[in-house]
């Protein structure tokens, strides 16, 4: 059995990864006040998207500016801090200015409206410089130094672009101007924001409701059951429960913290090094964002940004999903072929029966999808989800307590509403602890896109990427792609998106990229920095859950995920694969991508079948799997026929299972 952490430690270890500092603990009564205002902050939320709707600007002030200052008491400044026990005077000037600013759009909200057009007075100007201020100080608190960076740098074109060559020049922004701009409905306040006060916190409470209903363990139990006892069966585990767990969760480092502690051990206990199985966990969380039913925060973003239906995006987001997990599964199965290492015990598996009497769990998750298919708004798909989940919640509760406790049905029943509700008051408080960090980010992403949309900065780089395309369009998204991935490197992926969208989306539009196409590209690439080199936040947590090196992870997790780097560019020579098109079509991209990514996987690892692939061999099995990823029907045969001849041969040399360290005529087990 691998040697287990204390669950504190790993959470610390991985908060110090997501977070900049490590959350202040208060205790007594001011830690009661201070839930009780966060369980507020998430029911106000609940209650003007559901019931009574709020004059948007100032939801969005409310929503960015009373998040901070709870972000203020429950987050300290350095991690030096931590061990206070109060908050100190001067995060209480912090916490007032916070609550000051949305008291100005509530109280002077006619006043602002018609300064829009007049010109702002002195009131909002002081405003937005502080709330600017207000807003980095949040985000570096809660998400680390790198994003707050960056939209200082992007502030400070504002001023020098002027004094700047090339494609960097423009004419300058004058101070007041740059308030206004930065910090409005075109900056701070502005789209990427209503996306988090709307789609995003609606997500995270389900998200939350579904854990707290012990609906991710009831994921993680049929995953367990369906491929527990195959070759290498933790790892297809951790693979299969990505897929479900992260199809609710939307966050890779939140899918390693939440699944990690069940499967790294496991992977551990069968075999698996630490860095391989921290790698493994690393990048099945990853696709967790790209996932349907609930992608990453981003692509609510994309939704509002493109002007279509969030379900438009989750189609299109299929198939790109499942050609990211099949090659995760694939290397899985070539890794455990290659070490001899087999499934668990049939004897430690969840029964099938006791799975399907715990069917109801995935009830909620059900609901939503069909909801989202019916065309319900996705919030409003996302409520229904909570009700499910509540109903669930409520009768487990009341059945432990006449099965198990064998209580009377009055107790039990008194007694179920009260743990229900102590429940949802710990769900909702929880839930402001995950939405906390996104606020920040989505408040400063905003600063970014205030500062390209004054400057002008997005047009000229379309530009560049034109005179780019006029030599290579094939150069023009390799330079999209790299954008992408650095922009995302130590930044969460939702603030990645949204910089990177608002740059070089319009881009690509503009060399006759489809939009859809050009922000899926984007966001698939946001979403791939998370296990990318030098700076992976998804591998770094899974290390550290794991106690393994972090560039050996890193390098391992990369490995894992380097078919699907290749799977934009696919999409991008052929929309079948975003579920574009006849239905025919669409089918025989997905399986000549699969087959693809299967051969690519196969020269990845050095194996393919019972055996190893020599040098030569390796390099045309990854010929083969790219010929068959472009959507040409000749390039398809070929590849399919070198695939074939490369499956006959590895069969008649290695007629049984060639084990590393034991040779061959070895049977690594199902």
């Amino acid at each position: 059995m691998a040697e287990a952490r204390p669950t504190d430690e790993v959470n610390t270890a991985v908060d110090d990864m997501e977070f900049a500092n490590a959350r202040r603990e208060l205790p007594g009564i001011a830690g009661f006040v201070w839930r009780a205002a966060a369980v507020a902050f998430v029911a106000f939320h609940l209650w003007f998207l559901l019931v009574q709707p709020v004059d948007p600007t100032i939801t969005r002030a409310i929503h960015v500016f009373f998040g901070a200052a709870l972000g203020f008491a429950l987050f300290a400044p350095r991690a030096s801090a931590t061990a206070e026990r109060s908050i100190p005077i001067y995060d209480w000037v912090l916490i007032l200015a916070s609550l000051a600013i949305p008291f100005h759009y509530i109280l002077d909200a006619d006043g602002i409206e018609m300064r829009s057009f007049m010109g702002p007075n002195s009131t909002d100007l002081w405003v937005a410089g502080i709330g600017m201020l207000l807003v980095l100080e949040f985000a570096r608190r809660t998400a680390g130094l790198v994003m707050p960076m960056i939209a200082i740098i992007f502030i400070t074109y504002c001023f020098v672009g002027p004094w700047l060559p090339g494609i960097l020049f423009h004419r300058g922004v004058s101070f007041d101007q740059a308030l206004v701009e930065l910090f409005g409905n075109n900056g701070v306040l502005g789209t990427i924001v209503q996306v988090s006060a709307s789609f995003i916190i609606m997500f995270v409470v389900f998200a939350t409701f579904l854990q707290t209903s012990k609906a991710g363990d009831y994921f993680n139990d049929v995953a367990l059951a369906a491929v527990g006892r195959l070759r290498g069966g933790p790892a297809k585990v951790t693979v299969l429960s990505g897929i479900m767990f992260g199809a609710v969760s939307g966050s890779a480092v939140a899918n390693v913290v939440a699944s990690g502690a069940f499967t790294i051990p496991m992977m551990r206990r069968v075999g698996y090094d630490r860095p391989t199985a921290a790698a493994i966990e690393a990048t099945s969380s990853t696709g967790g964002q790209i996932t349907p039913p609930v992608m990453g925060a981003g692509a609510f973003i994309m939704a509002e940004v493109l002007g279509i239906p969030y379900m438009d995006i989750a189609l299109a987001g299929l198939i790109p999903a499942l050609l990211f997990y099949v090659a995760n599964y694939i290397h899985c199965d070539l890794n455990a072929r290659k070490l001899g290492i087999r499934g668990l015990p049939r004897n430690e598996l969840p029964r099938w029966t006791n799975l399907l009497r715990r069917v109801y769990m995935a009830a909620p998750l059900v609901l939503l999808i069909y909801m989202l298919v019916q065309g319900f708004s996705p919030f409003r798909a996302a409520a229904w989800g909570i009700a499910a989940t509540l109903v669930i919640m409520a009768f487990t509760a009341l059945t432990h307590r006449l099965t198990i406790q064998r209580e009377g049905l009055v107790t039990a029943v008194l007694g179920s509403v009260k743990e229900t509700a102590e429940a949802i008051y710990e769900t909702l408080h929880g839930s402001m602890r995950e939405v906390m960090q996104l606020i920040a980010v989505c408040a400063a992403a905003g600063v970014v896109a205030g500062v390209i949309g004054v400057t002008g900065v997005g047009g000229r780089f379309a530009n560049m990427l034109l005179e780019v395309a006029g030599t290579s369009s094939f150069l023009a998204m390799i330079f999209a792609m790299v954008v992408a991935i650095v922009l995302g490197m130590g930044v969460p992926t939702t603030a990645a998106y949204a910089i990177a969208g608002a740059v070089v989306a319009p881009g690509l539009i503009r060399i006759g990229v489809e939009p859809l196409v050009a922000h899926m590209f984007i966001f698939y690439y946001a979403i791939l920095s998370a296990i990318t080199p030098p700076v992976a936040l998804a591998s770094f947590a899974a290390a550290s859950m794991a106690r393994a090196d972090m560039w050996r992870t890193s390098v391992i997790a990369l490995k894992l995920g380097l078919a699907t780097f290749i799977v934009p560019f696919m999409f991008w020579l052929s929309p079948a694969l975003l579920a574009q098109g006849e239905l025919s079509t669409i089918l025989i991209a997905f399986v000549t991508a699969a087959c693809g990514v299967y051969l690519l996987a196969c020269a990845t690892e050095g194996w393919m079948q019972t055996g190893p692939l020599t040098l030569p061999l390796r390099l045309l099995s990854a010929g083969a799997g790219l010929m068959m990823m472009v959507p040409e029907h000749y390039t398809d045969l070929i590849g399919l026929a070198i695939g074939v001849l490369l499956l006959l041969r590895q069969r008649r040399v290695y007629p049984t299972d060639y084990i590393v360290g034991r040779g061959a005529g070895v049977t690594a087990g199902g």
